[in-house]
């Protein structure tokens, strides 16, 4: 298994909805295995969803950083 793709599968599901992204904030488990449609082994769920919220986590600094950006221009 790819963790890499699972992440950046759940990763484009999660940031493109809102409502889906409320319910990772809330049920991270139940929403990777949903997306993922596999029950997955705990250690795999919890590295998916730390590689998700790191990856969440970077996209909303770089848009911040580029909405700072934008005030000085």
């Amino acid at each position: 298994m790819d963790l890499k793709e699972k992440i950046s599968k759940v990763v484009e599901e999660v940031s493109g909805n809102p409502d889906l992204k409320e319910q990772f904030e809330k049920e991270p488990v139940k929403v990777i295995e949903k997306l993922i449609g596999v029950d997955l082994p705990d250690d795999m769920v919890m590295k998916i969803i730390d590689g998700v919220k790191a990856k969440l986590t970077l996209d909303n600094a770089s848009k911040a950083a580029d909405a700072i950006k934008g005030l000085f221009h």
